[in-house]
């Protein structure tokens, strides 16, 4: 469809929808946007492309959306031509705030479900993020083309879990283009136009927010009411900045620029913000002479999870350095500070919205900047009640630990998790969940072969190991979700690793009290057979305070001095070996003992 022959003026609140479509991993949310947007014309046979919202390399290997996507097209039926709006959300829990935005935006959103996976952990999540933002909910069930698909058991659980009636369910398969005419049908009849306020002032939603380095900031705007054209001074409530309009226009799918945007519709602006730091998720937008009450809800991203990112090689210590920089250019929810580590050098500290933030973060580093990092055992944020101090203290690092009798009390993020898995696995499970400090809060059988469980975990047992071991024990088919559910006092120590007596701080971590043993001695014994063997002796310790709770030793190579001495006095090879003995000794003071980065990865597979 020509764009210039369309006015966006015509478009009255009753004639646009905005949706998204929610869904657990794989199930097939990309192929579903591609088949809606190939539908409607706005992606030809020239511009499409497999999954052509998820552009990240990241996103196409893993399967996720990581960046939120947003695509206009336009559907004509019974005569009239509405204007459809799919703000597309990142699905992963750590990004539940951009989601929570993205769907404040929607008015609906289609809840898709494969036919041979049934309802899975996200699923749930994402289904009760979009009821609590009060969205009509039009459930699909997906892949029904599959030999796998079982049409019946996924109904029955979308029945029992959402109270969904079988009227409602729309079968369909993106892959085959089964059912993609009904879906944009629904759209239109069962989503509510947005609600909009007439001939008001400017009131635009920020949802999103990416950096283009030959135009600056490109923000992705909703707007509730009044109306946005090149050449107006607009503000920013929450920055309380102003800017002037370079350009507005609709995402279709990639950047049109239009004459003006208005109430209830969906689109960019450029206004020459330098960086995404400007333009937060969840600011509004006005008028600069005409000031309104902001959305509520807004709140600055905060991380929860923190690494040491280091070059391998301290000569690349400014390409990394400079990659950092680009990345944060558009992902102003990662925090830096640079940091110098004894046994890394110099590197830096960053902050992340949670673990799969964290790692895609880094293969982005790896994929995108050709940046090869070590990146130290992720930490969380605690909280710490120092004595005679009234105010809680934030501690992100171990090394930035208090003496423990300056503690009065410490406290731990902690996390409401949602497994579902086969019956079958339950027990190993179980298992798991309590060596993690789990404490269960119930068990439902979804049907006769699966059963949802919901726990209280310490954040700090999930950050490491525990979805790979939940893989394993599960054989791959338990799926898991969590949300941020505060703080809770824990009984929780510093423990060093200390290396010829040497504190390596990039090994130190925080433990519970009562696994500080095992987790010490494991991980003790892990670094004797990371750490190649020295001319010296290497005596790897595991410490908390002044208390030795875990020792190895890495025995010397051993080099023969007497073995040309024939015959003569015994003094002769003892004079030898003393001399030996104090070279070693002098050694082991003045030597660098080389840290393979096996030793660091080491530290993530607690036991």
């Amino acid at each position: 469809m020509d764009l210039k022959t369309i006015s966006l003026a015509d478009f009255t609140p009753d004639r646009i929808r905005n949706f998204s479509i929610i869904a657990h991993i794989d199930h097939g949310k990309s192929t579903l946007s591609d088949r809606l947007l190939e539908h409607t014309g706005t992606l030809t046979d020239r511009t499409k492309s497999a999954q052509f919202l998820d552009k990240l390399q990241v996103e196409k290997e893993r399967g996720i959306t990581v960046k939120a996507q947003t695509a206009s097209m336009f559907y004509e039926l019974d005569g009239t031509l509405y204007l459809l709006n799919l703000i597309d959300t990142p699905g992963h829990v750590d990004f539940s705030y951009e989601v929570s935005r993205s769907l404040y935006a929607c008015q609906g959103a289609l809840l898709l479900v494969d036919a041979g996976q049934g309802v899975q952990a996200q699923t749930m999540a994402n289904f009760f993020l979009a009821f609590d933002q009060d969205l009509t909910i039009i459930p699909i069930i997906n892949k029904i083309d599959l030999p796998t698909a079982n049409i019946e058991s996924t109904l029955h659980q979308l029945k029992t879990l959402f109270d969904f009636q079988e009227s409602e369910v729309i079968c369909a398969s993106a892959k085959a283009n089964i059912g993609t005419d009904d879906i944009l049908k629904a759209i239109v009849k069962r989503i509510p136009p947005p609600k909009t306020i007439v001939n008001s002032r400017l009131k635009a939603l920020l949802f999103d927010s990416w950096f283009d380095e030959f135009r600056g900031v490109i923000c992705l705007v909703a707007l509730e009411s009044g109306n946005i054209k090149k050449g107006d001074a607009i503000s920013l409530a929450q920055t309380e900045r102003n800017y002037e309009v370079l350009e507005v226009g609709l995402m279709y799918p990639d950047i049109k620029p239009m004459h003006a945007l208005f109430a209830g519709q969906v689109g960019y602006l450029i206004a020459g913000m330098k960086t995404v730091q400007e333009a937060r998720v969840g600011d509004t937008i006005f008028h600069t002479s005409q000031p309104v009450t902001a959305f509520p809800g807004f709140k600055p991203a905060k991380p929860m999870v923190f690494a040491g990112l280091f070059p391998i090689d301290n000569e690349n210590f400014e390409d990394l350095r400079e990659a950092i920089e680009k990345l944060t250019l558009n992902d102003a929810s990662v925090t830096v500070e640079k940091k110098t580590s004894v046994a890394l050098g110099l590197g830096f500290r960053c902050g992340f919205l949670g673990l799969l933030h964290m790692e895609v973060f880094k293969q982005r580093l790896e994929q995108e900047y050709n940046v090869t990092v070590i990146a130290t055992a992720p930490s969380v944020l605690y909280k710490i009640k120092l004595e005679h101090k009234p105010e809680l203290q934030d501690i992100e690092s171990p090394s930035d630990f208090p003496s423990s009798c300056q503690i009065e009390a410490i406290f731990e993020p902690i996390i409401n998790a949602t497994i579902i898995t086969p019956a079958q696995y339950l027990g190993n499970i179980i298992t798991l969940c309590e060596s993690k400090r789990g404490i269960q809060k119930g068990m439902t059988y979804l049907d006769e072969q699966r059963v949802i469980l919901k726990y209280v975990l310490p954040l700090n047992e999930v950050a490491t190991d525990f979805y790979d071991e939940l893989k394993s024990f599960s054989s791959g088919y338990a799926s898991f979700d969590y949300e941020e559910a505060g703080y809770e006092a824990a009984d929780l120590v510093k423990m060093d690793i200390l290396l010829n007596g040497k504190i390596v701080d990039a090994l130190s971590c925080i433990v519970h009290k009562d696994k500080a043993y095992s987790i010490g001695r494991g991980l003790a014994e892990r670094l004797k057979k990371a750490i190649p063997r020295q001319l010296f002796e290497v005596v790897i310790q595991a410490a908390i305070a002044s208390k030795i709770i875990a020792r190895e030793r890495v025995a010397p190579l051993r080099k023969d001095v007497t073995a040309k001495c024939y015959g003569g006095d015994i003094s002769r090879k003892r004079k030898l070996l003393e001399k030996q003995k104090e070279g070693k000794k002098k050694m082991k003071h003045v030597g660098n003992i080389e840290i393979p980065q096996e030793a660091f990865t080491s530290i993530l597979k607690k036991e």
